[in-house]
């Protein structure tokens, strides 16, 4: 699914001074069996999902590799993902069976992808940490176009001070970067990629950020916003797309990574690095949490080994995509590589 979500239900735009931020006491319940032996069910309501044991396994049962990135979902169900690896974007079928693989020349950083469709084709907007840019190709890893970091900021003394974790787009063509891992600045590029400002920076108060690690170009009111994943102060930002601060959503998430878009064209899924996945509503409220991992030692930590997994259960949650079906698809932090499907039960009201 593109990380731009169309839909007409209203945002509320409020200014700074009437920000909704919003608290939570959900507790979220442990997964719970359809009957003994059958894989797990989480969520609840018309949040329900089937744990589907087993996705993205490789032949022989061999790691997948570092999984430090996101999921896309394109047109014709295919689950495509980013490892450490030479296989930097692997691609899978919704039933497990791998596609393909590419990306040799992307090992090692290979961090944000967004997928948008243009006119009758589809294509990736990547975001690599290690090489201090962000690059369009087509969805076999086709090179288009590269942008490397924006000198005209005046913020940066070299390209290694760059490391930009995500990528968006707008309904215009304009490209909104995240430097999450670099100096805590989000860079607004128009159309042709000409710098246009930057907004953020590191800090603690509404409007700055410490590791504004995920994007999302929402469009479900009547202006779209950018939503940040503003991750080491534990909260979602909102912006207008000259970068002024519309909201903040905290009191829900631990250290939220990244935001998705359900294709029901209301409610948002929030990938916590902290052991689970958090559901939103059209008012960026809590529906429920999802898989969270009941030790503390175990979330956003890179080397749990295999025996430590659990079915319906998450380790360090880092990237989330819905297919058009609304099955849900999770990207741990994990450095064998864990890739989980759930499958949405109640499918569309």
């Amino acid at each position: 699914m593109s990380r731009t979500l169309t839909v007409a239900v209203a945002l509320a735009a409020a200014p700074v001074s009437a920000q909704a931020v919003q608290t939570a006491s959900l507790a979220a319940a442990p997964p719970a069996l359809a009957s003994p032996g059958d894989p797990p069910l989480l969520g609840a309501g018309r949040h329900t999902y089937r744990w589907v044991p087993g996705f993205a396994v490789r032949e022989g049962g061999q790691d997948l590799g570092n999984t430090h990135g996101c999921i896309a979902v394109d047109a014709a169900g295919n689950v495509y993902f980013n490892t450490d690896t030479e296989r930097a974007v692997m691609v899978y079928r919704p039933d497990g069976t791998l596609v393909k693989t590419w990306g040799a020349e992307f090992a090692g950083g290979l961090h944000g992808m967004t997928l948008r469709r243009e006119g009758d084709q589809e294509y990736l907007y990547l975001a690599h940490i290690g090489r201090h840019e962000v690059v369009k190709t087509t969805l076999d890893g086709e090179v288009l176009w590269t942008l490397g970091y924006p000198t005209e900021a005046g913020i940066y003394q070299n390209a290694g001070e760059y490391r930009p974790t995500d990528v968006v787009v707008a309904p215009d063509g304009s490209l909104f970067v995240a430097d999450g891992y670099g100096k805590s600045w989000v860079h607004q590029f128009d159309r042709d990629r000409h710098y246009v400002r930057s907004f953020g920076g590191m800090g603690t108060e509404p409007g700055q950020m410490r590791t504004p690690h995920g994007l999302l170009l929402d469009t479900r009111g009547s202006e779209p916003r950018l939503i940040v994943a503003d991750r080491e102060n534990g909260r979602l930002q909102i912006f207008d797309l000259d970068g002024g601060l519309r909201g903040i959503v905290s009191g829900i998430f631990r250290r939220p990574c990244n935001v998705y878009a359900h294709p029901n064209g209301r409610d948002l899924v929030v990938p916590d690095l902290a052991g689970r996945v958090t559901i939103l509503d059209e008012k960026n409220e809590l529906v429920c949490h999802l898989g969270d991992q009941p030790d503390a030692a175990l979330r956003a930590q890179n080397g749990v080994p295999r025996e430590k997994w659990q079915d319906g259960v998450f380790l360090s949650p880092h990237g989330a995509a819905f297919d058009s079906h609304g099955d849900l698809y999770v990207l741990d932090w994990n450095s064998r590589g864990r890739v989980s499907r759930l499958e949405w039960l109640p499918r569309f009201p």
